[in-house]
């Protein structure tokens, strides 16, 4: 099997995550933050040293990190969280529905109001758009750091400085660019991240990084194992938004994902850029493929495809009947599919562990199938 959906999870994981997980259900580890006990205090350990190493790729204090379910909890909380009646939001073109929908169901419910920052050449934005889209009641703006179609990057610090020019909190969906690229000088007053795609740890982990100008209601409350004398929410970060029990394992794990990543990470991305860029060269030389993004624009480890004459699913089906693990369809961004004008596409992302030899693979499992229609 060739995997190449690491734009949906990673695989395989390095081996440290797996002994991490592993280490946590095989052990006697206690809730964290829930008792005195030494079970309870080294779990509270592992969650705490986690929490410092996102800070330390983020940049940040590690209070302002909290953990989350996965990056569309991450999104949910920044949105929900910082969002009023009558509040205008800009998002983009290139949104995942962890996003769009979101906002589309509170403005179905007259709520907020929204606007779509108009795409430049390649799909890639200027800062004129938010220029010509903010109004007096603009209080967020959603940038998509790269797109999960095309790969295309945006060149988010010269649009997030945009945005803090007219007092704007700015939310970054890192959801592709999380453990390959760096996060730490971007400016966004939120940024929300898997933890189980660049940053290499198990599935059901995710973060969002609550800058000092972002306060957000939160959407759980409960137990936090702090302030319990009283039945309200605390106001202390990170207690303020984790209610309940971590996903202790996956944490455990995602601390070795996110050390992984951290000391390689220019090295993934140069290697992951490298690869994109050989199997667009290849797939551009069939007669009949269609290849989606600019290759001069800056872009991570991902691209999209079709093929004349065939759905993207049922190609997709037959590359994985060859052993080929890619996929197709509108993978959950349809705002960038009507921008692009597709019903779909077939979509290639790579991992650290992805090689030139499977591109060389994918490109010829194409063409034979092209021979074939």
């Amino acid at each position: 099997m060739i995997y190449l959906d690491n734009a949906a999870t990673s695989w395989p994981k390095p081996p440290e995550v797996l002994r991490a997980v592993n280490g946590v259900m095989s052990r006697p580890f206690g809730n964290p933050g829930r008792g005195g006990h030494r079970a309870s205090l080294c779990a509270g350990r592992v969650v705490y040293a986690c929490r410092e190493a996102a800070a330390r790729y983020l940049g940040c204090a590690p209070e302002r990190v909290i953990f989350t379910l996965n990056c569309t909890d991450a999104l949910n909380m920044a949105i929900r969280g910082c969002l009023h009646r009558g509040d205008h939001v800009l998002a983009t073109h290139d949104a995942h529905n962890a996003v769009m929908r979101p906002l589309a169901g509170m403005e179905q419910r007259g709520e907020i109001s929204l606007s779509i920052l108009r795409a430049g050449e390649g799909g890639v934005l200027d800062a004129s758009a938010i220029d010509e889209a903010v109004t007096p009641q603009t209080r967020l703006c959603i940038l998509t750091h790269a797109s999960n179609v095309t790969g295309t990057l945006q060149p988010v610090r010269e649009l997030i400085a945009a945005a803090h020019r007219y007092g704007l909190l700015v939310l970054l969906d890192a959801a592709q660019t999380a453990g390959t690229l760096p996060l730490d000088d971007t400016g966004a007053d939120m940024i929300a991240m898997p933890g189980h795609k660049g940053l290499l740890g198990p599935m059901g982990t995710g973060i969002l990084y609550v800058g000092e100008h972002a306060a957000l209601r939160p959407l759980r409350e409960g137990g936090t194992g702090s302030a319990s004398e009283s039945v309200h929410q605390p106001l202390m970060l990170p207690d303020r938004y984790e209610s309940g029990t971590l996903q202790l394992p996956g944490i455990a794990g995602l601390l070795q994902g996110i050390r992984f990543a951290s000391v390689n990470q220019a090295a993934i991305h140069q290697y992951e850029c490298e690869l994109i860029d050989d199997l667009r060269a290849q797939l551009s030389s069939i007669d009949g493929v269609t290849v989606y993004g600019r290759a001069e624009d800056a872009h991570v480890g991902v691209l999209s495809f079709n093929l004349s004459g065939m759905d993207s699913s049922e190609l997709a089906d037959a590359l994985d009947a060859r052993g080929l693990c890619l996929r197709g369809g509108l993978h959950c961004a349809p705002c960038m599919h009507r921008y692009l004008g597709t019903q779909g596409t077939v979509r290639a992302s790579v991992g650290p562990y992805s090689t030139l030899e499977e591109m060389d693979i994918l490109a010829a499992e194409v063409q034979a199938i092209r021979d074939k229609t």
